[in-house]
């Protein structure tokens, strides 16, 4: 197909032709040149670019046609094949050549996905940050007690000298010893940095200088956020020696808020999952299970007091899955508020970095600092956060789906959590989830997943890769070439119909509980780019091992005579950028539950 490139290309040529015509020029043996002797004024064509690609018959349209589930006469077929080398086939140039064109890691999409101005509506504007004034009481005597306090409590103690930041990094740097043999939830430790970091710290609050509540708080990001000087693996065979010389933009505001950098925590290689090159990452509370994923490690040494707080990232489910898997609160951010600038990218349009935490409003604190847009990111916007702790939830909507309720995977718990909304004095309002194939969606997260990672996939690099299994991404950039590019349009309409729906429910309600692994919920929103908060709110028992991937008849998952206790919680969806209400919310059923404090055996 001549482009508009080809076009521009063409055009100077055709225009040359022309002036060597006017002037008489012509070829040896008094012929006029092919140029001279076009139209003057004749557009270019679709169908008469010069022959491209490999051979084509109708027989190949035919078995393409099973792929994209179309059907065409055999006519069309033939007038396809004759067609296809003269029309389509140039537009693999990019790739196959003669120009070929390397595309830099930090190129993003020309089309941006802004959700906000999706569905007409704008950003909040109002700014207040007002954290809880709960007594933190006194500093414990027991080391692991203190392990386990939230964020909340550490700091308070932190603040008022009760507790230094290089006991604290002490205390985490033990247990990492004794636990993250069997957890595999660390990939590269900074012991030596931390305690380096923590003394400095203290000796900032020695001299009356405090940063705020992360100040002098240990903590872990997923190995995918770039780190100066310390490898950001992506949890991958090919980038295991990958060593950035610049901090993330979030990993700069964490340490400018104080907090010590103790530790790169694991992913399910190239955030899929949670097997990643040294193994797979397992759940504290059930330990023959895997810690789900991507944000594995993450979600493993929060929920097993390794570090004071970390940060995940979500595409499709990963802050999500591993905080219910291992019980701990997951804060999913409004698409756009977080930078993803020196994160590794799988989607453009539905990466997302939030905090993983034991306590809802810890969730609130790491969020605060690490808000903001940053150039790197053509997605990140200027935003504002509106938390004030004790603002009373008394008359909020919460809205919920009533065919959900009483459905899998939601539980007692789930349905417990609803009531005691209520009884903390939220309005119920029952809503109905539109008959629409949310399932196509995911030609988007595979089309801009498999276009990330296109060079691994040619270079045959991602078959160094550990799983190899058809839902692995391997197999899943390879099949994603087959993909239509018409469907991909239709899908991000359809991604278009979706946000106006969900803002539509949230118009009616002040904030949605739904059962946290419901497929509709969690792919939808995180096309919409809703903000989410996952937390524990009571405890189910389980009879088999639970895993992220498709079930292999050849490794069965371990099976328990007697069921085991496990934590289990729901999730609130919030409007754009509102997620100090669904905070709010979730402090309130926090406290209800009475669950968030018990920690897993053993630990």
């Amino acid at each position: 197909m001549n482009t508009r490139r080809d076009f521009l290309i063409q055009a100077p040529v055709g225009l040359l032709g022309l002036a060597a015509a006017c002037r008489g020029d012509t070829q040896p043996g008094g012929a006029a040149t092919a140029a001279a002797t076009a139209t003057p004024g004749a557009p270019v064509a679709f169908g008469t670019a010069p022959l491209a690609g490999p051979e084509v018959t109708a027989a190949t349209f035919a078995e393409a046609s099973k792929l994209m589930q179309v059907t065409h006469t055999e006519p069309e077929r033939a007038m396809m094949a004759e067609a296809w080398r003269r029309t389509l086939a140039s537009q693999m140039e990019r790739r196959n050549g003669p120009r070929k064109v390397t595309l830099p890691e930090t190129l993003s999409p020309a089309s941006v996905w802004h959700p906000v101005a999706a569905v007409g509506a704008s950003v909040p504007s109002r700014n207040e940050f007002v954290r809880a004034t709960d007594d933190p009481g006194p500093l414990p005597a027991d080391d692991a007690a203190i392990a386990f306090a939230p964020v909340s409590q550490l700091s308070r103690w932190i603040e008022r000298r009760q507790l230094t930041s290089v006991r604290l990094t002490q205390i985490y740097l033990a247990r990492i010893a004794k636990h993250d043999g069997m957890l595999r939830c660390i990939i590269t430790l900074n012991a030596d940095g931390a305690l380096a970091r923590a003394r400095a710290m203290d000796a900032e609050i020695a001299a009356g200088r405090y940063r705020g509540p992360l100040h002098g708080i240990p903590y872990g990001v997923k190995d995918l956020l770039d780190t100066a000087g310390i490898a950001t693996t992506y949890g991958a065979e090919p980038f295991r020696d990958r060593v950035p010389t610049t901090d993330a933009p979030v990993v700069k505001r964490l340490d400018d808020a104080g907090a010590v950098l103790l530790a790169k925590l694991s992913l399910g290689a190239l955030a899929l999952n949670d097997i990643w090159f040294g193994g797979q990452t397992m759940n504290p509370w059930l330990p023959e299970e895997g810690a789900s994923g991507s944000s594995a490690g993450p979600g493993a040494a929060t929920a097993a007091g390794l570090v004071g707080f970390s940060i995940g990232s979500e595409t499709g489910g990963s802050i999500v899955s591993p905080s219910m898997r291992c019980g701990v609160t997951g804060l999913r951010p409004t698409f756009g508020r977080v930078p993803r600038t020196g994160a590794m990218t799988l989607c453009w349009s539905l990466d997302k970095l939030g905090p993983m935490t034991r306590g809802v409003e810890d969730a609130m604190l790491v969020l605060q600092a690490i808000s903001g847009p940053d150039a790197g990111d053509v997605s990140s916007v200027a935003s504002s956060l509106s938390y004030v702790a004790d603002t009373p939830v008394r008359g909020l909507r919460v809205g919920y789906f009533p065919a959900w309720m009483n459905d899998a995977p939601a539980t007692a718990v789930d349905r417990a959590a609803l009531q005691q909304l209520t009884t903390l004095g939220l309005v119920p309002v029952k809503l109905e989830w539109p008959d629409l194939p949310h399932s196509a969606l995911m030609n988007i997260l595979f089309s801009e997943a498999a276009a990330s990672f296109e060079a691994l996939t040619a270079n045959g690099q991602a078959s160094t890769m550990k799983v190899q299994v058809p839902d692995a991404w391997p197999n899943l950039f390879r099949m994603a070439r087959f993909l239509s590019a018409v469907d991909f349009v239709q899908a991000d309409r359809l991604r278009r119909r979706f946000a106006e729906v969900v803002q539509a429910m949230l118009t009616k309600a002040d904030v949605l509980l739904v059962p946290s692994l419901r497929d509709e919920m969690l792919t939808v929103t995180n096309f919409t780019g809703q903000p989410s908060l996952t937390l524990r709110t009571g405890f189910v028992e389980v009879s088999e091992a639970r895993s992220d991937w498709a079930p292999d008849p050849a490794h069965p998952l371990p099976t328990f005579a007697t069921p085991r206790r496990v934590p289990h919680g729901v999730t609130l969806i919030g409007r754009h950028f509102d997620e100090g209400t669904i905070v709010r919310v979730g402090r309130a059923l926090e406290r209800v539950a009475g669950a968030a404090t018990q920690r897993p055996p053993g630990f």
